[in-house]
C-alpha cells in the first residue's frame, strides 16, 4: 500500500465538487500545505479556524473560554456545513474537526479529503511555545499531542481518502506529491 492509498477506501468522496480537504492534527501543515495547494490549483484557500475567528470577532482560545469546548465544536461544524458547499477551494479544517460524526461524514461526502500526518514529536517541535492553542495549555503539551493524536488518528484514517506524511523541510515537495496523486488530478480536470 503506497503513502497515498493509507487510509482511502473505494468510496470517491465528492470529487465532483472540485474541494479539497486538509485534515490533521494541529501543526501539521494544514494551512502551509493548503495555502501552496490552493495557489498551485488555481482554487481559493480557506482556513477554517481563521473564517470562525474573522466571523465571530474573538480568538479561538476565547470562544473556548467563554463557551468550553462543546460551543466551540457546535460553531466550528456550522461553519464545516457552509464551507463544504463550495468549490473550487482548499479547505483547511481545524485539528478536532474530525471528532463529530456528522462533520466526518460530510467531508467524505462532499470533497477529497486529505489526511496530513505528523509524529507527535514534530506536531510538539512545531507548536512550542504557541500560547493561541488552548487544548495544549498545560504542564506537558507534548503528552497532551500524544493523547490527543491517539484519540483522533482513527477518526482521521476513517475520513480520509488520502494520507500524507506531512515533514517539516518540504511543503512544496509535498504540493508536489499532492498533485501527482491520481485522484487529485481527476479532481483538477473536472468541471
Amino acid at each position: 500500500m503506497t503513502e497515498a492509498d493509507r487510509g482511502s477506501s473505494d468510496r470517491s468522496g465528492g470529487a465532483d465538487r472540485r474541494l479539497l480537504i486538509l485534515i490533521g492534527m494541529m501543526g501539521a501543515g494544514k494551512t502551509t500545505v493548503g495555502r501552496l495547494l490552493a495557489r498551485a490549483a488555481g482554487f481559493e484557500f480557506i482556513d477554517c479556524d481563521r473564517e470562525l475567528e474573522a466571523r465571530s470577532g474573538a480568538a479561538i482560545a476565547t470562544m473556548f473560554e467563554l463557551e468550553g469546548e462543546a460551543g466551540f465544536r457546535r460553531r466550528e461544524a456550522a461553519l464545516l456545513d457552509e464551507l463544504t458547499q463550495r468549490a473550487g477551494v482548499v479547505l483547511a479544517t481545524g485539528g478536532g474537526a474530525v471528532l463529530r460524526e456528522d462533520n466526518r461524514e460530510r467531508l467524505r461526502s462532499r470533497g477529497l479529503v486529505i489526511y496530513l500526518q505528523a509524529s507527535a514529536d514534530e506536531i510538539a517541535r512545531r507548536t512550542a511555545g504557541d500560547r493561541s492553542r488552548p487544548l495544549l495549555q498545560g504542564e506537558d503539551p507534548r503528552a497532551r499531542i500524544a493523547e490527543l493524536l491517539r484519540e483522533r488518528e482513527p477518526l482521521y484514517r476513517a475520513t480520509a481518502h488520502l494520507c500524507f506524511a506531512s515533514p517539516a523541510a518540504s511543503p512544496r515537495r509535498l504540493v508536489a506529491r499532492i498533485l501527482a496523486e491520481p485522484r487529485v488530478r481527476a479532481l483538477l480536470r473536472s468541471n
